[in-house]
């Protein structure tokens, strides 16, 4: 089978992609992305167009207090779910009524939480008693962080799948990978992979129009590029530009529920800025940062060793925060430098040579109670027409892995449509240590 993959952008990533920025003449991310151990279908992905190799994996993770004090997060030898639990005990960021409540609460996760559940986390939070401490060092920055939204956003059994595959299941599950190269480098290889099996892309192609032929059982997209023809359709786009197309597609029975399905998402915004030093100003390759408004600082410097750079090069995430995103690109950089120098005191001797704001206010979707209702599967209302893109029913939230999902669900769609059943989606990581007795039979 021969694969056409269209892409109105000029390179591949989508969101997940770099670019030459003209201001400061460098090659940066559109904002830093990270996986986990726990990613077994976007490691399968990897693994397969051959850029395995070029993620950075670790299972530390330092937190930061303004002041400079550090507390570490990461696995003992104690079975999961107890790996965590002696750095967590003898972190300094949290004080013992912390800790009991963050205990309190992992007790309460080891129980299945319904899917079907309405409550927010930010409920669930109030009702098991989080103290203030473990509410803002952990579950809005920890949690709301990865999530991308406000406790009160984020729908209670997508926290909790987070809880369970990133600190209960197991450290491998647990662990975190950051690429070495920039993004589109990184993706590039899926270029690579279709051309050595018989596939083309076709970049800078944006579709207009979708047509479908029911005496040829054809599908014909109008792009920039021109005419595509298929006898398969895969439409792997976000929320938002699902939406328009939608008006530009046959007329079935459905469509107008998949439009109504769309228009229930929501966007959160991720900001990044990037600063160029004259020196170092910390030898950590990533940090957590505590109580200011940046939330990660990423060392691109030593993760991205390529570069040889003389200066430092660190770029500072801003996660879930629509007042950041606001702001000016001075104010931006002036509160991020700022903050910065809280935690690393160098910033104060160092001279700022250049920097970036990159503001991605379509970071992700929201993940509120009830959002699966407007999770389409991977088949459309279409005849040999297939849904793909992290806001489809992966079961995961808004990530690279539900991404990856995606297209292996919408593969086996294809597959069994046309009367060859094949499985795709790669297994879950299996729960280890005490956690396998605590955890339901898992689907493949």
């Amino acid at each position: 089978m021969s694969v056409q993959l269209v892409e109105r952008r000029g390179y591949l990533g989508g969101r997940a992609s770099s670019y030459l920025h003209p201001g400061v003449g460098e090659v940066i991310d559109n904002c830093q992305h990270v996986l986990f151990g726990c990613c077994t279908n976007l490691i399968g992905f990897y693994q397969r167009i051959g850029v395995a190799d070029r993620i950075h994996w670790t299972s530390e993770m330092t937190m930061i207090e303004p002041g400079g004090r550090c507390s570490q997060l990461g696995p003992s030898w104690l079975p999961a779910p107890l790996h965590g639990v002696p750095k967590l005990m003898s972190a300094h960021a949290f004080t013992l009524a912390d800790k009991i409540a963050l205990a309190r609460a992992f007790s309460a996760l080891m129980r299945s939480v319904p899917h079907g559940s309405t409550e927010s986390l930010g409920t669930w939070l109030r009702r098991n008693g989080q103290t203030k401490g473990a509410l803002d060092r952990f579950w809005r920055l920890v949690i709301a962080s990865a999530l991308n939204a406000d406790l009160d956003s984020i729908a209670l059994p997508y926290a909790a799948k987070v809880i369970r595959e990133l600190f209960m299941n197991s450290a491998q599950a647990g662990s975190m990978g950051m690429s070495t190269v920039p993004l589109s480098e990184l993706y590039a290889g899926a270029a690579e992979f279709l051309a050595q099996h018989d596939s083309r892309v076709l970049l800078n192609a944006n579709v207009d129009a979708v047509e479908w032929d029911a005496s040829a059982q054809k599908w014909t997209l109008v792009t920039r590029a021109g005419k595509v023809t298929s006898d398969c359709l895969v439409l792997a786009l976000p929320f938002e530009a699902m939406g328009k197309l939608l008006p530009h597609m046959p007329s079935v029975p459905g469509a107008d529920a998949l439009a109504q399905q769309v228009r229930s998402h929501e966007h959160w915004p991720i900001c990044s800025v990037h600063l160029w030093f004259d020196r170092d100003i910390t030898s950590l390759d990533h940090a957590v940062l505590l109580d200011r408004e940046i939330h990660w600082m990423y060392n691109k410097s030593r993760l991205q060793p390529w570069r040889k750079l003389k200066s430092s090069y660190v770029e500072l995430v801003i996660s879930a925060s629509r007042t950041f995103a606001e702001l000016t690109r001075e104010q931006a950089i002036a509160q991020s430098v700022s903050e910065l120098a809280e935690f690393f005191p160098e910033v104060g001797s160092a001279k700022l040579e250049k920097a970036a704001l990159v503001k991605e206010v379509r970071a992700t979707f929201g993940v509120p109670p009830g959002i699966d209702a407007a999770r389409p599967t991977a088949v459309s209302p279409w005849p040999n027409c297939f849904l793909a893109g992290d806001w489809t029913a992966t079961g995961w939230p808004s990530t690279m892995e539900s991404a990856a999902r995606s297209g292996h669900l919408a593969a086996e769609a294809l597959s069994e449509s046309m009367g060859a059943p094949r499985s795709f989606l790669n297994a879950d990581l299996k729960p280890r240590g005490l956690m396998r007795l605590l955890t339901p039979k898992q689907r493949k």
